[in-house]
């Protein structure tokens, strides 16, 4: 069933128009650059039918730019972002940039984002820790995925620090992933790591991963944590555990859905930790703050 034409595929059409060559030509001049494309796909991208979303296929339309005769970008910056399939397709996703700010799209250049709507978000607790110094000291991620198509074998974390110059987490890997790619934009204080699983996923199988992000010093006085959610999770668990010498005052849950923020007062436990829970969550964002003396 075709879609709705785009920006992308209309420019497309209109540039091989423009230079009047074939696609069997242009098929050619891409395998010779190292990037091959097959006839079918190109004319799928033409027709808006299916539009790149895979790291190769991007570094490809930079090469279909040059074959074309294009300026740098004039296709590639077209394109939306990647169309969820099968039961995805179903589930509410928006827009990075409608969660993160604009410097987030320098660093998702060099990251594969192709495959986060195949995963569905069956399960994610994230446990902070924070200092005697009331510094956050680690992040431990621990979640459960589902690949929603056949192939998918990575997932992809966005982190961004509360004071940018701050010196940006280190991603450790510690339960079935490996660290892929990292792109960072210090200025911004934005980060984006790839975590590679072990094998490609099937369509329905689930993965259990787990991964840390460890701060270096120095690391200004902790007030907040946030998880940002661009597609929905099913069970969402934030744990913030604080040192027994340095206990915040006050600590406030709160979400942020389509603008409305509802915040709800927590009290500390007998450990001094709090948390939130909330099952079929997003998207949106979903954090803890807090409050010292």
């Amino acid at each position: 069933m075709l879609v709705s034409d785009s920006a992308f595929a209309t420019a497309l059409r209109e540039a091989i128009r423009a230079r009047g060559i074939s696609m069997e030509r242009i098929r050619d001049r891409l395998r010779e650059r190292g990037t091959p494309v097959s006839v079918a796909t190109l004319s799928y991208w033409q027709s808006g039918r299916s539009q790149p979303e895979r790291q190769s296929s991007l570094v490809a339309v930079g090469h279909l730019e040059q074959v074309l005769e294009l300026d740098a970008g004039a296709l590639i910056s077209l394109l939306g972002a990647p169309r969820p399939r099968g039961r995805a397709a179903t589930r509410e996703v928006i827009g990075f940039g409608e969660l993160w700010p604009e410097p987030l799209n320098n660093v998702l250049t060099d990251v594969d984002t192709s495959w986060d709507t195949r995963l569905s978000r069956v399960s994610l607790h994230d446990r902070v820790e924070i200092g005697p110094d009331r510094t956050e000291r680690t992040q431990s991620i621990r979640q459960v995925l589902r690949a929603e198509e056949d192939g998918v074998d990575r997932w992809v974390g966005i982190f961004e620090v509360d004071e940018p110059g701050t010196p940006l987490p280190v991603t450790r890997a510690v339960w079935n992933c490996r660290i892929g790619t990292v792109s960072v934009d210090l200025e911004a204080g934005l980060s984006v790591t790839e975590l590679v699983f072990p094998k490609p996923l099937a369509r329905g199988e689930t993965i259990l991963t787990e991964h840390a992000l460890d701060n270096p010093p120095p690391q200004p006085q902790s007030v907040m944590y946030e998880r940002r959610c661009r597609l929905p999770v099913k069970e969402l668990l934030l744990e913030i555990r604080f040192d027994p010498s340095a206990l915040p005052s006050k600590c406030v849950h709160y979400t942020v859905v389509d603008g409305h923020e509802r915040p709800r007062v927590l009290t500390l436990d007998a450990e001094g930790s709090v948390h939130a829970l909330a099952n079929d969550f997003g998207p949106g964002r979903f954090g803890i703050r807090w409050e010292w003396d």
